[in-house]
């Protein structure tokens, strides 16, 4: 093959195998932080629910049953359908009265602000058994409630994991001037879109069983938040930065198998 034809060739195939891998590389950013604010706001699931009567004693009882280290799953979970609740794999947030200590006669007759109070899932809780009938700890331990809890605080974190890891090997390629390790980071998206995926799958699951076993009250309904919402597009920008590792690592491979073969010729 002509010098300067090979050259061309060359130039052009290493513009284009530099374009998808920078694509690639944004698209893995992206998804990164998309899904680390995913892991670190408390906005999976809301309720919205109508403004309840303003009781000092009410509003500090309900607060100190949410806020207990013995609070079982439908104490808290009451709490989260009568005061717009909010839901992350972390913490469980309620909005009540500011001050729950006002003296109940300026309640009736003068406006109060609200704020939102947050309550963290320790690890005991995250691997705690979910109970047949929630709350009921005679009614028997329900095992996929109980997986379904553990994948979706799970999944996250090894999707994370993974996407640092391919990061890792990406910068170890750039270092080397080789596209050949990108291939391998292209397959750890590929797990770690497939994390997310199932992480987004055992959320919705999860909160719909629960709904079946806890029906919401009258008036009071609930939505996926934001944070879901960026976890479940996290999952496709993964996708494609896999599909993008790999089909440069792959393609550049094959074409320098075929500028050897020209040379030879």
């Amino acid at each position: 093959m002509p010098g300067p034809l090979k050259s061309s060739l060359n130039a052009r195939m290493d513009n284009r195998f530099a374009t998808a891998f920078v694509i690639a590389c944004v698209l893995s950013l992206i998804s990164t932080i998309y899904m680390a604010a995913s892991i670190g706001t408390d906005f999976w699931y809301e309720y919205r629910s109508p403004v309840q009567e303003n009781s000092s004693d009410l509003n500090k009882s309900v607060w100190d049953e949410f806020a207990s280290d013995e609070a079982d799953e439908k104490t808290y979970n009451d709490a989260l359908f009568r005061y717009n609740g909010t839901v992350g794999l972390w913490r469980r947030c309620i909005t009540i009265p500011q001050n729950i200590y006002w003296n109940s006669q300026l309640e009736k007759t003068e406006s109060f602000d609200v704020v939102t109070r947050c309550m963290g899932f320790t690890l005991n809780e995250q691997f705690m058994e979910k109970f047949v009938d929630p709350g009921n700890h005679n009614s028997g331990i329900d095992l996929l409630r109980t997986y379904l809890w553990r994948c979706q605080f799970l999944l996250p974190f090894v999707s994370l994991g993974l996407m640092c890891f391919g990061a890792l090997i990406g910068l170890c390629a750039c270092i080397c001037r080789s596209l050949y390790p990108t291939i391998a980071t292209g397959i750890l998206h590929l797990l770690a879109g497939l994390c997310t995926l199932g992480s987004v799958s055992c959320y919705v699951a999860g909160i719909e069983l629960l709904h079946q076993k806890l029906e919401l009250p009258e008036n009071v309904y609930g939505e996926f938040g934001w944070s879901f919402c960026l976890a479940c597009v996290s999952a496709p920008l993964q996708f494609m930065a896999s599909a993008l590792f790999i089909w440069a690592a792959h393609t550049n491979r094959k074409e320098y198998t075929l500028m050897k073969a020209y040379r030879v010729a």
